[in-house]
């Protein structure tokens, strides 16, 4: 049976920080860059958790900016 995974991409240069996609992982993958910013200004949402994500897709349903693709892939 093929197993249902994610792939997140950010566009961290367009991410505002607002921390949005980092409440809406139920899987907890993503958080707010400590110590970095774009060339905003912003700390950015990264990715810390690799190989979790299951592809729902929420974090990438609330961003408002639109700088989050979720990409499902199957794996057997």
């Amino acid at each position: 049976m093929a197993k249902i995974k994610g792939a997140i991409v950010i566009d961290h240069d367009r991410c505002k920080g607002c921390n949005l996609c980092v409440v809406a992982c139920p899987l907890n993958l993503l958080s707010l860059a400590e110590k970095e910013v774009n060339k905003k200004g912003y700390r950015f949402a990264q990715q810390t958790v690799d190989n979790v994500c299951n592809g729902c897709a929420s974090c990438a349903i609330v961003c408002p900016d639109g700088c989050i693709t979720v990409y499902k892939k199957k794996e057997n």
